[in-house]
């Protein structure tokens, strides 16, 4: 792992705050020593490919599964010792549907689920079904899962929880419904204060709303920072280098990803830019261009295993 990367925020108000959590399933290591940190308010992009740990983090954090070290608390509460606490302030979409009771009918669900939220909107969830253009008389097993994927959306949302637990919420949508459900999400941030940790593959779509990231690989927190300080951190510099050049093995631990082809090369590096540049120029380099990285960029670059 680079060390240079930042794995702990400034201090400030957390809606989440994890501290060392560990979990293994046999010979596998899920979480390993996961510091989490979400400011409230904040909408935090969790990143990481297939078993990075994603999953089983927001499961700890609702006390769906028990990390075997570490603790984990929501809003300054235990998320052991208060559990049902916890969950009546969260609204969770999870990455798989497992109804159990496929026999069930949409609108009963709701019904049902409603009784344990005092806080359930009618109105507002009438509204999301017809946004995310749901039938009440539809069974739960016979749902596609883009549809079950809207019906988890309404359950998570109607009842404006101060914390969204959102587990790849876009899914199985297709290309129309994914914009309008990001659309429906980003209204729901608009009127409703809320914290969101959401995972999610398509970092693409969430470009306008992250506004921290954290990067799980291998169980590991490998970074997490606002996006302030990545967009301040992190460039791309394009390097014309002469015949017989060395290299710079100053920016050695720095360097998350290097392309190089013929007499010119790129490098994706985290760090002061001046401090960089003046690397490369010292090394007998000439930066021909430095840029800022796009969200998806700077993530693949975070999640570069040869770093």
């Amino acid at each position: 792992m680079t060390s240079s990367l930042p794995t702990r925020l400034r201090d400030g108000d957390l809606a989440v705050d994890t501290r060392g959590l560990t979990k293994q399933f046999g010979q596998q290591i899920a979480l390993n020593d996961v510091t989490l940190q979400v400011p409230t308010g904040a909408v935090y992009l969790l990143v990481g490919p297939n078993g990075a740990g994603k999953s089983t983090t927001l499961k700890v954090l609702l006390d769906l599964m028990r990390a075997d070290k570490g603790s984990a608390e929501v809003f300054g509460l235990n998320t052991r010792e208060h559990a049902p606490v916890v969950r009546a302030n969260v609204g969770y979409v999870p990455e798989l549907p497992n109804w159990g009771y496929g026999w069930m009918r949409v609108g009963r669900l709701l019904e049902h689920h409603a009784l344990y939220y005092p806080t359930w909107d009618a109105d507002y969830a009438a509204r999301l079904m017809q946004k995310f253009d749901l039938r009440t008389d539809r069974k739960l097993g016979v749902l596609s899962k883009g549809q079950a994927r809207r019906v988890h959306l309404t359950m998570a949302l109607a009842h404006r929880p101060p914390l969204l637990l959102l587990d790849e919420p876009t899914d199985g949508l297709d290309p129309f419904m994914r914009d309008e459900t990001l659309g429906v999400l980003a209204d729901h941030l608009a009127a409703s204060p809320t914290t969101v940790v959401l995972s999610t593959h398509h970092v693409e779509e969430v470009e306008g709303l992250a506004d921290h990231i954290g990067v799980l690989r291998n169980g590991e927190l490998r970074a997490q920072m606002s996006r302030d300080d990545l967009n301040s951190g992190l460039r791309r510099y394009r390097v014309e280098v002469p015949d017989g050049w060395s290299g710079v093995a100053s920016l050695d631990g720095t360097v998350l990803r290097r392309v190089a082809a013929s007499r010119e090369v790129q490098w994706t590096v985290w760090g002061p830019e001046a401090e960089i540049v003046q690397k490369l120029t010292g090394s007998g380099g000439t930066v021909r261009e430095v840029a800022r990285l796009s969200l998806i960029d700077a993530t693949l670059a975070l999640l570069n295993p040869n770093d």
